[in-house]
């Protein structure tokens, strides 16, 4: 009897009440008590909640009367119209429904017959005051429709939550009656099963809080009442399903049915995804992250607040939700397992007891797991979506830090690692909410086991609690163990993301100078590194699996061992009770393990992440700013004392003392490292202020030395966020020389530009970044070297249009080394040492005479040369006839430049496509093929170890099975039944097959870590190989963020992941096919219902994966635009706070993190969709074969089997849905593999080594190159840059190259090293064709100096000779003849000093020295310098140039330069004018010609200089 009244308590969702209730039971307390306490209890309840509303209602009155409540705004001006939900109005009716219930209950209660509890007076209070509630309810309601609220209030969502509790106990204690004393269903019992569905359904609404009320305004507009509160974002171009979801779809996710309708019909696009909720949005999710991080720090009054307090905050009140689901979930899952051993004692008394009674008890079970099934999905469902809120938060505050780290800050963390928080961090922490149920559940779960077991086996269940928490207890050193291999892991990962960031940003220089191998090797050692951390953890993990897979056998066979030695009698339905038990036992027991590992992941991830937050910061009161009406100074430095790095022992910048009157031009030079560029940092205030003041007033604009150009097209770089202004946007290009440019792009100013602008030359990416300046229209512009990357001509129009021209009334102050434009300045700084040692204008500094010179002194000697050149050129004009060119030369009048093509003309269509290099991110489409899958389990020894593994889970099921159907046959069916055998002998047996069983898991859960880790491991070197050695056209037109995407995100799922969930796919197929077998040797019948809902689940499953996968596909492409953005703002930081456009860049992060939450939570909630759909059929079959085993007569079936079966049966929807969610979750997880698979199949680069055609030793001898009918084009849709070039550079001289910005001087420097090939024609150097050759023949035995100076992080040495082939003195000899010797001896570490990355710790102009040093410790017979002085000033380029005309004397050297004194010395001069040959001839002959390109080139820098050359003079 004590057990069926304990079946009330099942029924009961509030279980702390009900384990008080069952010991006060089991104490021996009376059956007539029960009724009588529940309605005391009830009473008590009940008066709690009049109260309250009572006190709600005097408060909200007067508040009414003291503040005179706002109505909603146009509420008097116009006549609105109420539109009711469908919530609201179910509200109403249920309320109707439950007075009228207890209203009824009040006349059949004065026979007392109806009462359980026979004394009337509490049941008739309990009555009179529910019938007094629901009134009040119905008047709040009726409130709640006079003042339009949005959200019902809380003390009426609380009394529906409590209501329901309430008709669930009532309900239970009925059932309990009827069962205990054999009744009958009396009409008290029918008003309370309505109550009961009634307030399930307010139960319901409470949860949601919405009333669903809307307002109807006459003009058109529909808007949800909002309380008084506004909202953002009304206006959205696609609908919010889940937002205008009723309550039914919320719980049972109809309101997806669109998004699936869609799906169905064709693969979904991006546009055609639903937004998410307002509240799910990234903008609302920063701002609720800040407000946390405000409400902590004044909480806690601390400056640095907690992360974990912050997201405890952020989360809790969807976590409280969450939780509450999560635990009824639990409570309603343990009712089966209580209810095995009634079911058993129910078939065996079949004869005494009645039909009715074998039914309720199978309505308990499916009742229990229609409860479990509904809130688990719910709870799932809130986790994933509590989870994108709290990633989306925090990438957000990640990129927002990185707009703000100061540059010590930066120096200390590479972008690699920046990347990992956002990617791989963020990802662990979120990956926690999930298992953060699991901390509720655990408590839940363990105590209503043990309850069940104290309930089968008595003290019996002592020993199973001890044996669960020694089990766990294990659990304490293995998660220690785990959390380090985690911590190595991240370390790892760390590293190789690092390294692998940088080989792809600095890719081009690698090919060029033959590293690739090299740091090709780099990476895979450091993979190797993170391959053994990983396998170290696989291997943990595999032993932990084998141990908590025999968990529940040890403890059963402890347990039952236990009863046996204490004489307590163990019946086939105790033990299949307790078997149940421990099944269910066995979920925390493996959630566990996981839970202690996300734990430790989710902790090492938030410190690394609360480290990087707490970073400092650019300190923004370094800078003053002062209104303009206040001050007449724009600039003002006072004591300035600045530093990068507050470490070091002297600063920077010391004594910087200056004042910028408005409108003054002010010109900074000085040699390389002085400090040049630092100044224009520390008034933007990027250095870090020892001392002194700066002031600044109005608005600044900044050009780096580096340009720095977004992905996009060329109008959004220079547009930059402001609006679209035509007239001032035209004078803006016109002044920087760009019309002529856009002319030449096949989408002129909408051409799309590459990552990092790939696809433009140093000249117009520097000018895409002047226009981009002179757009914003600021006050105040600071120029770094504007001019050092155009060629003369374009440098003389941007100094006069540009600078003295539209931007002549503005502040400017200039870096350059180009002399000729520092007579223009009205004040002139020359850097020295990090000190200002000359200020004056041009012609003071003169007169000084000390330091200033020495510029000057080399730009006039390189003016000298040229007007030498010039004059002797004109004097032997008639001199020389014009057929006595050389025969290996082609006569200007052959090569004069012609109009394009009538193909290439101007007029074409432009198309999308032809304006866009960087292409859509490639994405499959359909289902994924089954060559996906066959090459995954066959990449490790043709897939030999699939069968194994497969073989030893279903030995485990076989033995599983085969040991509970020992115990359930063995055992008798009553206490008094004689055994078949010794109890010895049965646990004997049955703990043989138990351990065989686990055995079998042991070896299949180390052959998975085995063959999963070596499948990674073999697919990701085959993609690093891939991208590695893929030709720069890849690179171009792929953005690096898409390769780190598959490189850290994907690799992270195929390392850890990706073979578990397809051993899953397997293993849970395997045990449902045990279920079913095992199901089926007691009612084959059952096979009539489910093999059509096995067929309606595959259809469902069918219906479900075409939306599901492209949502992933969705996902995962939409995630690489997050991090490519993050990597470029990170890059540009300065440029951004300079233009103070941080809002702008944080609100697209925003914009990026909601494109990739769309997919992603709409296919998080379609997985759940399909799980509530497939559980509510399993819930189906399972109540089938209850009923039909209820149904059959006694004697047909055995009730120990049968109590088997139900005992299996209890996990089918669990199984059912494990089987169809493992598939769909291999299958997008299996996307991962997809596009590991796109990379590592990349059309290679041509051979590295051709060994039947390699060059001879001493190749190339001579250096004469052969130019054929070259035609060059980056892709296939894009215009030709070279076309038709044919001409030949002779052996042993210098060629220069000139030509206007973007007319393929570049392009023809890489064709030579087969950076690109050539569409059509030949380069031939001294006789071999290159194009026969290996690409390491050829680029080893070229040099080049190339305009981008790129350094690697780690050591000078490392950076000169990665491939360690040179001795310490060859480097410190060409470290002296660099002038970097003193520079490098002066640090304490010598040639280990430190590189930072990108080299930012290192002057451009240092670092285009460090490219010089390595040109000359290769010292190659054909150097190619591809404007390698344009970094540096005027002296340090002539000494660089006398270096390189000393050590490459004799050897064949082709020079791209803008500074025309770099090649007017030169052999040969080659004229480039928009991809073809104008001119080629020596100096001399193109000067001759007034008309010739050159001439015009040399003339116009002769006049700009003459009159500063002149100046020069006078003051000497």
């Amino acid at each position: 009897m004590a057990r069926l009244m304990v079946l009330e308590a099942m029924f009961n969702s509030s279980w702390l009440a009900t384990n008080l209730k069952t010991v006060q039971l089991e104490a021996g307390w009376q059956q007539a008590s029960l009724p009588c306490l529940w309605d005391d209890a009830s009473i008590l309840l009940q008066l709690g909640f009049l109260a309250i509303f009572l006190l709600h209602f005097v408060w909200k009155t007067g508040e009414v009367l003291c503040t005179h409540r706002k109505k909603v705004t146009g509420v008097e001006k116009h006549h609105i119209g109420i539109k009711f939900g469908l919530t609201y109005k179910v509200s109403l009716v249920c309320s109707i429904l439950l007075l009228g219930a207890h209203i009824m209950m009040l006349p059949m209660l004065q026979n007392r017959s109806e009462a359980h509890c026979k004394s009337i007076a509490p049941v008739l209070s309990s009555e009179i005051i529910q019938v007094i509630i629901w009134a009040t309810t119905l008047l709040a309601l009726y409130k709640i429709h006079r003042r339009n609220f949005i959200e019902y209030p809380w003390p009426l969502r609380t009394w529906w939550v409590c209501s329901f509790l309430l008709s669930l106990g009532r309900a239970a204690l009925d059932a309990y009656f009827i069962i205990a004393n054999h009744g009958h269903l009396r009409l008290h019992n029918f008003a309370s099963f309505i109550s009961l569905l009634a307030s399930t359904f307010l139960f319901g609404i409470s949860i949601r809080g919405k009333t669903g009320i809307v307002l109807h305004i006459p003009n058109g507009i529909t808007d949800p009442l909002l309380d008084g509160k506004s909202e953002k974002h009304s206006e959205t171009k696609r609908t919010c399903l889940y937002g205008n979801a009723t309550l039914f779809e919320l719980f049972s996710f109809s309101w997806l049915n669109p998004l699936f309708a869609a799906g169905f019909k064709k693969p979904l696009e991006q546009d055609e995804v639903p937004d998410v909720d307002i509240r799910d949005s990234a903008q609302f999710l920063s701002y609720s992250f800040d407000e946390s991080l405000k409400h902590v720090k004044d909480r806690d009054g601390t400056s640095i607040p907690s992360i974990y307090k912050t997201m405890f905050v952020f989360i809790r009140k969807k976590a409280a939700i969450n939780a509450f689901f999560a635990v009824m979930s639990a409570g309603a899952s343990y009712v089966g397992p209580y209810l095995i051993d009634d079911f058993v004692n129910f078939l065996n008394e079949r004869k005494t007891q009645s039909i009715g009674s074998g039914y309720l008890i199978a309505l308990g079970f499916l009742g229990a797991k229609i409860v479990e099934t509904t809130t688990q999905r719910q709870w799932i469902f809130g986790a994933r979506q509590l989870g994108l809120r709290l990633r989306a938060a925090l990438t957000s505050q990640i990129y927002k830090k990185g707009l703000l780290l100061s540059s010590q800050s930066r120096q200390s963390r590479t972008s690699g690692e920046i990347m990992n928080y956002m990617s791989v961090d963020v990802q662990r922490i979120t990956d926690f909410i999930w298992y953060m149920n699991t901390i509720w559940q655990l408590p839940v779960q363990i105590s209503l086991a043990i309850f069940i077991l104290h309930t089968d086996l008595g003290l019996g269940s002592l020993v199973a609690l001890a044996a669960t928490l020694t089990v766990m207890a294990l659990n304490i050193p293995l998660t220690r163990l785990q959390k380090r291999y985690q911590s190595n892991i991240m370390d790892a990962k760390d590293d190789r993301m690092k390294a692998t960031s940088e080989v792809l940003r600095n890719i081009k220089i690698l090919k060029l100078q033959t590293w690739d191998n090299e740091y090709l090797q780099r990476l895979e050692s450091l993979r190797r590194t993170e391959y053994n951390c990983i396998w170290k953890s696989l291997r943990l993990q595999a032993v932990t699996t084998f141990i908590f897979w025999a968990t529940p056998t040890c403890i059963s066979a402890v347990t039952f061992g236990a009863c046996v030695l204490m004489g307590i009698p163990l019946t086939a339905g105790r033990v299949l009770s307790a078997l149940a038990t421990f099944r269910m036992l066995q979920d925390p027991i493996f959630s566990l393990p996981d839970l202690l590992s996300s734990i430790a992941q989710s902790k090492v991830s938030a410190d690394r992440i609360a480290s990087y937050l707490q970073e400092d910061e650019i300190d923004s009161n370094t800078v003053e700013f002062s209104p303009r009406d206040q001050t007449e100074f724009d600039v003002e430095i006072n004591g300035g004392r600045f530093s990068w790095d507050l470490e070091s022992r002297s600063p920077t910048l010391d004594g910087i003392q200056f004042q910028v009157r408005r409108g003054m031009k002010v010109a900074v030079c000085g040699t390389v490292g002085s400090g040049k560029s630092s100044l224009l940092s520390c008034i933007l205030g990027e250095m870090t202020k020892l001392s002194g003041t700066v002031k600044i007033s109005g608005k600044k604009a900044y050009v780096p030395q580096s340009a720095w150009i977004l992905s996009g097209n060329v109008r959004e770089n220079i547009l930059f966020g402001n609006p679209y202004d035509r007239e001032r946007y035209e004078r803006a290009v016109k002044a920087c020389a760009l019309k002529k440019d856009f002319e030449l792009f096949s989408a002129g100013d909408l051409t799309e530009i590459g990552e990092r602008g790939i696809n433009m030359s140093g000249g117009q990416k520097q000018r895409i970044q002047i226009a981009r300046a002179v757009y914003q229209d600021a006050d105040i512009y600071l120029l770094d070297d504007p001019f050092s990357a155009v060629d003369a001509q374009t440098g003389t129009q941007l100094f006069e249009e540009c600078l003295m021209g539209i931007l002549k009334l503005k502040t400017i102050i200039y870096v350059t080394h180009q002399v000729e434009f520092l007579p223009a300045a009205d004040l002139i700084l020359v850097m020295q040492n990090g000190r200002i040692m000359q200020a004056g204008t041009f012609e003071e500094l003169l007169v000084q005479n000390i330091g200033f010179e020495v510029l000057v002194g080399a730009h006039s000697q390189a003016l000298d040369a040229i007007l030498t050149v010039e004059s002797s050129s004109k004097s032997s004009q008639n001199e020389i006839p014009d057929d006595e060119a050389s025969d290996n030369l082609t006569s200007s009048s052959e090569l004069a430049y012609t109009k394009q093509d009538s193909e290439l003309n101007l007029c074409v269509e432009k198309t999308e496509k032809e304006s866009r290099l960087v292409q859509d991110e490639e994405r499959e489409k359909g289902s994924i093929g089954k060559e996906v899958y066959w090459s995954y389990l066959t990449t490790v020894k043709g897939g030999a170890l699939v069968p194994i593994i497969i073989l030893a889970q279903s030995t485990f099921q076989v033995l599983q099975i085969a040991s509970n159907y020992w115990m359930a046959w063995a055992c008798p069916t009553t206490s008094g039944t004689e055994l078949i055998a010794g109890m010895d002998f049965i646990l004997l047996v049955y703990t043989l097959l138990a351990v065989g069983g686990s055995l079998c898991v042991l070896v299949r859960s180390t052959l998975v870590a085995v063959v999963g880790i070596l499948t990674s491991q073999k697919l990701f070197n085959s993609m690093l190989r891939s991208v590695i050695r893929a030709p720069m056209a890849f690179f171009d037109s792929t953005p690096t963020g898409r390769i780190l995407n598959r490189a850290s995100t994907d690799q992270s799922v195929l390392d850890l992941e990706m073979a578990h969930r397809l051993g899953w796919c397997a293993f849970s197929v395997i045990q449902l096919l045990g279920t079913i077998a095992v199901m089926s040797q007691v009612a084959w019948e059952v096979f009539v219902i489910f093999i059509p809902v096995t067929a309606i689940c595959i259809w469902y499953q069918q219906y479900y994966i075409p939306t599901a996968r492209e949502l992933a596909r969705l996902a995962g492409i939409q995630l690489a635009p997050v991090l490519h953005h993050f990597a470029e703002s990170l890059s540009g930081a300065a440029t951004i706070r300079a233009f103070d456009q941080k809002d702008r860049f944080i609100d697209a992060n925003l914009g990026l993190i909601d494109n990739h939450s769309r997919p992603w939570f709409h296919n998080a909630t379609a997985i759940e969709w399909l799980c509530f759909r497939l559980n509510q059929l399993s819930n189906f079959v399972f109540a089938f074969a209850l009923v039909l085993l209820v149904t059959l007569p006694g004697g047909i079936i055995n009730p120990s089997i049968a109590g088997l079966a139900v005992t299996y049966a209890i996990n089918l929807n669990v199984l059912q849905t494990s089987v169809i969610w493992n598939l769909c979750n291999a299958e997008n997880k299996m996307i991962s593999v997809e596009r590991i698979f796109q990379y590592s199949s990349i059309p290679s680069e041509a051979p590295l080594v051709i060994e039947e055609c390699r060059p001879p030793n001493n190749w190339p001898e001579v250096g004469m190159i052969c130019f054929r009918n070259l035609q060059i084009r980056y892709a296939e849709h894009l215009p030709s840059v070279l076309k038709n070039i044919t001409c030949t550079f002779p052996g042993r001289k210098r060629v220069g190259v000139v030509g206007r910005t973007g007319s393929g001087k570049s392009t023809l420097i890489q064709a030579i090293f087969r950076i690109v090939e050539p569409r059509e024609g030949s380069i031939i150097i001294d006789g071999v064709d290159i194009s026969k050759i290996g690409l390491h023949d050829l680029r080893s035995r070229l040099s080049i100096i190339p305009q981008d100076p790129i350094m690697f992080e780690g050591s000078v040495r490392g950076n000169l000779d990665p491939l360690n082939q040179y001795s310490d003195n060859e480097i410190w000899e060409v470290l002296d003849k660099c002038q970097l010797g003193g520079l490098v001896r002066d640090k304490e570490e010598k040639l280990d000093s430190t590189v930072v990355e990108n080299g930012e710790n290192w002057s451009v102009g240092q670092r285009q020295l460090i490219c010089l040093g390595r040109a000359l410790l290769k010292r190659s017979n054909i150097l190619v310098l591809d404007e390698a002085t344009a970094s540096v000033d005027s002296a340090t380029d002539r000494v660089m140039q006398n270096i390189i005309g000393q050590e490459f004397k004799d050897r064949t050297i082709v020079t791209i330069a803008h500074r025309i004194h770099t090649i007017i010395d030169s052999d040969l001069v080659l004229v480039l004018h928009e991809g073809r040959i104008a001119e080629f001839d020596t100096p001399v002959k193109l000067l001759e010609r007034e008309d010739s390109f050159f001439s015009r080139v040399i003339k116009e820098y002769s006049t700009r200089s003459q009159s500063f050359n002149n100046l020069a003079k006078s003051h000497n």
